[in-house]
């Protein structure tokens, strides 16, 4: 490959944005919806510029090679705060850490096999073929301060943090949540009914333990809620009813649901 100036090195329009792999696990998906619908209240209180980038199953290019996507990985799921998320107008088709140099602040991969392509902790000079393990990488290339192994078939997500230059496996806390210290959240393992799949799913909570919903859940919530006081108010009668109409509109109640 013909050696590149600092100035000329390639961008994300210029890199490939596949290397040809699929899904591995049809669970990845909608996991992948499900945290990021949850999350994007608190980045967006987090960023009120809206500067964050969120990616699923995107390159981040982290060195220059022949081919181009040997130099990247591609993590099932990444949060980089304070950068912008589209470029000249158009989105990304990968992140590259020349261009920008921030790095995420936390990568998680979704475990398919045993564990071992998202442990391994290759380094360059031993990689055959230039393989380097993933492990590595986001610890002493990319340097992502948290790291996320998702094992489906366990039930279980291990959390790394680093420091200084290594990574520390992480212990949960009292709620078998690992803190997101950064992002004021907590993140952990919640069996439930999602998308019509009854599994095992990684999700975030807040620091006080509550679990974040994604919109669709919360919809449904106020729903619930404004039906359990139609049916409280129903059983007054129209003399006893404390509310106005505008506050009975407030609630998204109109008055004829009382009829």
């Amino acid at each position: 490959m013909t050696s590149l100036s600092a100035l000329t090195l390639p961008d994300h329009t210029q890199l490939p944005d596949s290397d040809g792999t699929f899904v591995k696990n049809l669970q990845e998906h909608p996991q992948s919806i499900l945290i990021t619908d949850s999350i994007k209240p608190v980045l967006e209180q987090l960023h009120s510029d809206g500067q964050y980038c969120i990616g699923q199953d995107s390159g981040i290019y982290w060195r220059l090679t022949d081919p181009p996507e040997k130099g990247a990985e591609a993590p099932d799921w990444f949060y980089i705060p304070n950068v912008p998320p589209t470029l000249d107008g158009k989105m990304r088709r990968s992140y590259v850490l020349w261009k920008e140099y921030v790095a995420p602040l936390i990568v998680i991969e979704f475990v398919s096999g045993d564990g071992s392509e998202e442990r391994n902790n290759t380094p360059p000079s031993q990689g055959e073929g230039r393989n380097v393990g993933k492990f590595w990488v986001y610890e002493q290339a990319i340097r992502v301060p948290y790291y996320g192994i998702y094992e489906v078939a366990k039930a279980q997500v291990e959390m790394y943090r680093l420091v200084d230059i290594t990574y520390q496996l992480m212990q949960p806390n009292e709620r078998g949540h690992y803190s997101i210290a950064p992002m004021g959240v907590e993140l952990g393992i919640w069996q439930g009914f999602y998308q019509n799949a009854e599994l095992p799913w990684l999700r975030w909570w807040d620091a006080q333990g509550n679990l974040l919903l994604t919109g669709e859940e919360g919809a449904v919530i106020e729903r619930q809620k404004r039906e359990r006081i139609v049916e409280k108010l129903r059983r007054r009668s129209p003399s006893k009813t404390s509310l106005s109409a505008e506050q009975l509109n407030a609630l998204g109640i109109e008055p004829e649901m009382l009829d």
